[in-house]
């Protein structure tokens, strides 16, 4: 593609549909549109049809929800500054743990949680919307489903979300669970140079609504440092078109220097903070459709609810902490519930904690141990539990109670103490780094169970539990121990600060009985 290297040059771009022009700085030209055989209307219409399908099928934020009410102002404002026909965009979030985001044709928009809680600046997060948005002005999945000569808008329609990053997201699971639509999808992949169009076309809208474009070649970065270089692929739908960073900036050379670009803003802040307390699922739980039980999601497009707060897990109520990734990488729960649970845990007297009560056995696929047997035990589909006391956990986290589950290790996973010690370091940091506010207090310590080699470490953060509109201290304690099979169990201890010393020899029996199968 030609660049025009005059900076004095104001291009008038016409995009797709050649009956509105808006002026913009845009240095990138578009190939000629594709003979759609798609009405705008037909493309609208069908579109949101199908955009009614993904709320049966994912757990959709209400429109009231403050995070989903950050999202639309966002995306309005890169609407109002988006070149070529105006699309009737809308934006919603979805409570999903994949960094990803699809566009449906006609501007339907779902940006998962995961991709808010993964950028670190306002400019990012509006990178990825503007590239979703490149898609749907470009008109690539109707233009795609026009070269196979298909002219039916509904037959697989499910499959042409617009996936910036990631291979086996959501809206690939909604493809392939199909929304009802039917046989092969493969005409409607996306090609690498679709894929590239609305890089380039979606850097120029960022810097046209006045962010800094190095945002969007950066969160490429970000991903690509987390997964790997080959951990960024796409869905084989939608290739990774290789060297983006070095395209994209090339591109950003083109633009008019700024001398103070947007990067974030004070609301992005609260809203990336927010985010990182919301209960995600991944794409399997999403598959397996517990979350439809908690009744907090949207039931249709313009539909309010009840705002999904809390600091849940959709395994364990445990926040992130049941969830950790890269050489430690627990075999996460699916579907695990959290037992008794109600929306406001609040404080438990000696006696509603089951102290120097009756103990019970439990015995699982990967464990035994005893319990008290006040409490209740709910375990996942993987062999991960959750043991909580009436009234102990809710909807915003488990306040008093204990989390068992698998670490799945790579390589020769554990073999003697050190590589026990070097996993528990590592399982700590992981679960600090997913939890804002929870850190390392102390040592690690190593000792014998049942006749394996185990490492414990104290934790300490903020509990769920709000006492004069604070979150109470709260002190986890870890415990690691080695499998036959070179894998790790681990256990969460939990309770606020102020009652752990009243826990702990409960805590000490429950360790005590621990034996791994």
């Amino acid at each position: 593609m030609r660049k025009l290297k005059g900076m004095s040059h104001l291009l008038v771009v016409c995009l797709a549909l050649g009956t509105s022009c808006v002026p913009a700085w845009a240095r990138y030209q578009p190939p000629p549109a594709c003979k759609n055989p798609f009405t705008v209307e037909q493309e609208i219409g069908e579109g949101n049809k199908v955009a009614a399908q993904v709320y049966q099928q994912m757990p959709v934020l209400p429109d009231n929800d403050p995070v989903t009410r950050y999202v639309q102002q966002l995306g309005a404002h890169l609407v109002a500054h988006a070149p070529g026909y105006k699309w009737p965009f809308n934006f919603h979030v979805v409570a999903s743990s994949d960094i990803n985001a699809f566009a449906l044709p006609g501007g339907s928009m779902f940006i998962n949680l995961g991709t808010i809680q993964a950028a670190q600046t306002e400019a990012q997060l509006a990178g990825v919307m503007s590239h979703e948005m490149s898609h749907v002005i470009l008109r690539h999945s109707t233009c795609n489903m026009a070269k196979q000569q298909n002219k039916s808008l509904l037959y697989g329609i499910g499959s042409i979300a617009s996936e910036i990053l990631l291979g086996n997201g959501t809206a690939g699971q909604i493809a392939q669970q199909g929304i009802g639509m039917g046989a092969s999808l493969d005409f409607l992949h996306m090609s690498r140079d679709d894929e590239k169009q609305a890089d380039l076309l979606g850097t120029d809208t960022l810097y046209d609504t006045g962010y800094d474009p190095r945002a969007l070649p950066q969160f490429f970065e970000t991903i690509a440092a987390k997964y790997g270089s080959g951990g960024a692929q796409l869905l084989s739908d939608h290739p990774n078109p290789g060297n983006r960073s070095e395209y994209v900036n090339a591109e950003i050379a083109m633009l008019p220097q700024r001398s103070n670009p947007l990067v974030t803003s004070a609301a992005f802040s609260r809203v990336n903070q927010e985010s990182q307390q919301r209960k995600v699922y991944t794409a399997k739980e999403i598959e397996g459709g517990s979350w439809k039980q908690a009744g907090q999601y949207a039931s249709g497009p313009g539909s309010a609810g009840q705002p999904a707060y809390g600091n849940t897990s959709p395994n364990t109520g445990y926040g992130n902490r049941g969830q950790t990734n890269g050489a430690n990488n627990p075999n996460a729960s699916n579907g695990s519930s959290v037992p008794n649970s109600s929306n406001a845990p609040g404080p438990l007297s000696t006696a509603q904690l089951g102290i120097g009560g009756k103990m019970t056995q439990y015995s699982g696929s990967t464990f035994t141990m005893r319990y008290p047997a006040k409490w209740q035990a709910s375990g996942g589909k993987d062999g991960s539990v959750v043991f909580a006391p009436p009234g102990g956990a809710g909807s915003t986290g488990i306040v008093y109670g204990v989390v068992v589950d698998v670490a799945k290790l790579q390589g020769n996973g554990v073999t003697d103490a050190d590589s026990l010690a070097n996993a528990t370091q590592q399982l700590a940091q992981k679960l600090s780094e997913q939890n804002d506010g929870l850190q390392q207090a102390g040592q690690v310590t190593s000792f014998n169970i049942g006749g394996q080699y185990a490492n414990a470490v104290d934790l300490r953060g903020r509990s769920p539990l709000v006492t004069n509109g604070t979150n109470l201290a709260e002190h986890d304690w870890l415990i690691a121990v080695a499998r036959p099979d070179g894998d790790l169990s681990y256990i969460i201890y939990v309770s606020p600060e102020q009652d752990f010393g009243r826990l702990k020899s409960t805590f000490q029996s429950m360790l005590g009985s621990f034996r791994v199968r």
